[in-house]
């Protein structure tokens, strides 16, 4: 028992009122996801003909049993001693599979019907997150003075988008959703698809927010392919596949902070630039003092210039930059000492040195020295 495929002209034409019956569905449009057509008299006689258009999905039952399948716009004609055409297109495999499942037993037919299924795209339909939904973003790395190594932030975001999806499993989906009844409209599921399709958006974060991927959380809007693609490989739409349903489409048309996590991220591009500033004044500066080092004519306004700069940052900027140059700055302002020349008798501790012989002064700090290496800089002595 099956469909066989009759030549497209013959619906106006003269073997009209040779028909039985005229089965057909008008369009299915954005609204409807399965309808049920049979006749006055819940029997589809042989030669009636049956007409699928494009976007539909016909499936013929027979007190539960699936008699055939089609998927492939055109006309047909009912003949209960042919086998089953399965003229499925793209839907092939699937139309094979129900039929295996559901075979026609033989028995006699108690109620017949064809049951058109939508296989277009549902436009429009939008989701957003009524919580926030935590992310781990990288793009604003936390660093751990303990072990040295960084860690993602942790924000809270919420989504806002749109998404489409079709009827990829007729059977499945009249199993587990539509049932037997008479139609199925897309309003009847939207609650549900939208919070099914919030659960795998929210495993596409997870994936996206790890170390391998690192995307930047206010990038999501133009991620849209990725996140599709990661969400077909990781398997995240499961509950909807398990419905008879396939997501076609997913975009993220705006992604927004908390306040909370807005707070963290001002907090760290504030202290990021100013440690930048920091570093590129302390740049500055140790350039100038080089600079003014080795101009001699200029030194007295190169220094006199430094010192203003090291005012307005209230210090800081200097402390910083001269680091460097203290040890090199005492060394140059200690005059070298002959080692065997009796010294002055202003300090307690020369006096006590002189008074016991010749005292020896490190050539580099000045630093008293008893043996033959300086206590104070290590530098060899004598």
């Amino acid at each position: 028992m099956g469909l066989i495929k009759s030549m497209v002209q013959s619906v106006g034409g003269t073997l009209h009122d040779q028909w039985q019956d005229l089965i057909q569905c008008e369009d299915m449009g954005n609204s409807l996801l399965m309808k049920k057509v049979t006749t006055p008299t819940g029997q589809i006689s042989k030669g009636s003909r049956v007409i699928v258009a494009p976007g539909q999905m016909a499936v013929i039952m027979d007190s539960g049993a699936i008699l055939d399948a089609t998927a492939e716009s055109g006309v047909y004609e009912f003949d209960q001693s042919s086998s089953p055409s399965f003229f499925g297109g793209q839907f092939g495999a699937v139309f094979k599979e129900m039929w295996q499942r559901f075979k026609y037993n033989g028995t006699p037919a108690k109620g017949q019907a064809v049951y058109y299924f939508n296989t277009t795209e549902i436009l429009g339909n939008k989701f957003g997150t009524a919580t926030p939904i935590v992310f781990q973003d990288w793009s604003h790395p936390i660093p751990n003075q303990m072990t040295g190594t960084y860690a993602p932030m942790r924000v809270e975001v919420r989504c806002y988008g749109t998404y489409t999806f079709s009827v990829g499993d007729p059977v499945v989906f009249m199993q587990n959703v539509a049932g037997a009844g008479d139609e199925y409209r897309v309003d009847q599921i939207t609650d549900q698809m939208r919070a099914e399709v919030i659960g795998s958006f929210q495993n596409v974060l997870n994936e996206l927010g790890t170390a391998e991927h690192k995307v930047p959380v206010l990038e999501l809007p133009s991620r849209t392919d990725e996140i599709k693609r990661t969400m077909d490989e990781k398997v995240f739409d499961t509950p909807i596949r398990e419905r008879g349903l396939q997501l076609r489409g997913f975009v993220v048309e705006s992604v927004s902070l908390d306040e909370d996590s807005s707070k963290k991220i001002d907090n760290y591009e504030l202290s990021s630039n100013s440690m930048m500033q920091q570093g590129t004044m302390v740049g500055a500066y140790a350039s100038a003092v080089q600079d003014a080092a080795n101009n001699a004519n200029g030194a007295s306004q190169g220094f006199m210039g430094l010192g203003m700069m090291n005012m307005a940052s209230g210090g800081m900027v200097g402390g910083a930059a001269q680091a460097p140059f203290m040890n090199q700055n005492r060394s140059q302002e200690i005059p070298a000492v002959d080692p065997y020349q009796q010294q002055p008798s202003s300090n307690t501790n020369v006096e006590s040195s002189a008074s016991m012989g010749k005292v020896k002064f490190c050539t580099n700090c000045g630093n008293p020295v008893d043996g033959n290496f300086c206590s104070n800089c290590g530098t060899k002595v004598g």
